[in-house]
């Protein structure tokens, strides 16, 4: 038996009625009884992009860590001269200024250090990982003073 006209009419009134207007209207399939398997699983998405480094933030603090690093390697490796020792620090102010820099840039786009909890989850930091950084920092700036001293 094949449906007349007004049974094709009612059927369209259906599918639009059912239809919201950000998709199918989920809960008109449930009451109807639809199948499970459509049903299944509820996906939420971000629509706002994640938020990156951009390149105007990034190309200064790469700039600056290169010409501190090329200023504090240099005179450690030629040993040029009585001047090396003070350009061999203020390439290290430099370096560790982009650092810095590139630290606050990265927490502000919502990155952290490795073992330390997100900015907004309320969770505390653990003291053995902030330790842990704070030795290795030490241990570093203490060899670049000491190779920096070294020089004269």
């Amino acid at each position: 038996m094949e449906a007349g006209p007004r049974d094709r009419e009612q059927q369209a009134q259906n599918e639009l009625s059912r239809l919201s207007p950000d998709g199918p209207d989920e809960a008109a399939d449930l009451l109807a009884g639809g199948s499970g398997a459509d049903d299944a699983v509820e996906v939420e998405v971000e629509l706002r992009p994640p938020r990156r480094l951009r390149i105007w933030q990034l190309a200064p603090i790469v700039g600056l860590a290169a010409v501190g690093s090329l200023m504090f390697a240099f005179p450690l490796a030629f040993g040029s001269g009585d001047g090396g020792a003070v350009v061999a620090m203020l390439g290290l102010l430099i370096s560790c200024c982009a650092a810095g820099w590139g630290m606050m840039a990265a927490r502000r786009v919502g990155h952290t250090w490795p073992g330390l909890p997100e900015r907004t989850s309320g969770d505390r930091p653990d003291w053995r990982v902030i330790a842990l950084y704070v030795v290795v920092a030490a241990v570093l700036v203490t060899l670049a003073v000491w190779r920096v001293a070294r020089l004269r």
